[in-house]
């Protein structure tokens, strides 16, 4: 019986796996367009966009360059990066909860920790799957921060970078301008495929 069961997971493995690109042949694969070339690039543009996004985020409220951070507010100089936001803010249904959140120092480390891994991943191209998931998680926590949004019944720009960032690590664009490829050729990343 267990011969049985050992030829039917044997089976299963096989048909669930992709062929190793590097035994495909040339000439059976398409060459790239040049729409598809521009496409690769645009969304490899977008992912370092949201990566600065995420980054300088993290930046200016560590160090208060003065864009959204008063450089006496920065966190290097005991500002919280949370309680501002949180505690003035924030406002519809969940506004009791990001209260009683704001400025406590788990949160301060979480957020600022989730802003420069995002950044950082998402400006290298790697890790591209937990960027995204901890990234629109991040957002989507944003969003009901501010429900209902100021211009829209329910859509603001914190949904629609989550849905992109979703997208991104789909589409698996961190191979393009970025260390994705490399990434992907690591043997923890390649024995544990959620790393991707």
């Amino acid at each position: 019986m267990s011969s049985i069961r050992q030829h039917r997971d044997r089976q299963d493995e096989s048909s669930t796996r992709l062929p190793d690109p590097s035994f495909v042949h040339p000439e059976l694969v398409a060459p790239e367009t040049g729409a598809q070339r521009v496409g690769r690039y645009a969304l490899a543009a977008a992912r370092l966009s949201l990566g600065w996004v995420f980054l300088w985020a993290f930046l200016d409220k560590a160090f208060g360059f003065g864009h959204e951070t008063a450089h006496a507010d920065a966190w290097i100089r005991g500002g919280s990066p949370t309680k501002g936001f949180l505690a003035f803010g924030a406002a519809g249904p969940f506004k009791g909860f990001y209260h009683s959140i704001a400025g406590a120092a788990w949160a301060d480390w979480l957020f600022m920790a989730a802003l420069l891994g995002i950044g950082l991943a998402l400006m290298l191209g790697v890790a591209m799957r937990i960027a995204a998931g901890s990234g629109a998680l991040l957002l989507v926590m944003m969003w009901t921060a501010v429900l209902p949004p100021a211009n829209n019944l329910f859509m603001d720009d914190h949904l629609i970078y989550a849905m992109v960032l979703v997208a991104l690590a789909a589409l698996g664009v961190g191979a393009t301008m970025g260390l994705g490829r490399q990434w992907e050729q690591l043997p923890i990343v390649q024995k544990h495929h959620w790393l991707q």
